[in-house]
């Protein structure tokens, strides 16, 4: 029998099915074990700590509106915040703010390395490949946030060769737009 109800409720399973889902994708490039921990923002739900193997791809589901930072440490190593990848799911305008930051501790080159929209590799991208470079944050006022309206994020680990790194300059123009630190943190 038709009904209306019945139509009703298809179009509300298929548009709740059809939200996007929040994922980070860590992906290790070289041959280091590695946990990652997930620091939300104040008042966000926070996650348990992830192993990622050598060689390894690992999804992590966000819920929506996830404000935090990722960083990984290396087997064996003391858990010391390193390299950042922060991240702004459903942000200002709905979209996804995120960058690559160094003003914890510079010197961990060995671990976050990029981030960058799944659907889109080439741009906007965040982060060094080797480090430095011009494309993270160093220091608190740099404008180097980056958008996409994209719900799954690549974050690289380690200093390996990664497919999506390999065939552009990632210090050249076509990384997209930089906006203030301010979006990330949710701070409009």
């Amino acid at each position: 029998m038709f009904s209306f109800r019945n139509i009703a409720a298809s179009v509300l399973a298929l548009a709740i099915s059809a939200q996007a889902q929040n994922t980070v994708t860590f992906v290790s490039t070289d041959s280091v074990d590695r946990t990652i921990y997930i620091t939300p923002s104040e008042g966000v739900e926070g996650m348990d700590p992830v192993t990622v193997a050598a060689g390894a791809t690992v999804a992590v589901n966000f819920a929506s509106g996830f404000i935090g930072n990722a960083y990984a440490v290396q087997s064996g190593a003391e858990n010391t915040p390193g390299m950042l990848a922060e991240v702004n799911f459903q942000g200002w305008g709905g979209m996804t703010y995120f960058d690559v930051s160094a003003i914890v501790n510079p010197n961990d080159v060995d671990n976050v390395r990029l981030m960058y929209p799944a659907a889109s590799p080439n741009t906007p991208i965040s982060g060094c490949d080797p480090f430095p470079c011009n494309n993270a944050y160093y220091l608190p006022d740099d404008v180097q946030t980056k958008v996409t309206d994209q719900t799954n994020i690549i974050v690289t680990l380690g200093g390996g060769s990664s497919n999506a790194t390999t065939k552009r300059d990632i210090n050249n123009s076509n990384n997209g737009k930089n906006y203030p630190r301010n979006l990330v943190e949710n701070r409009y």
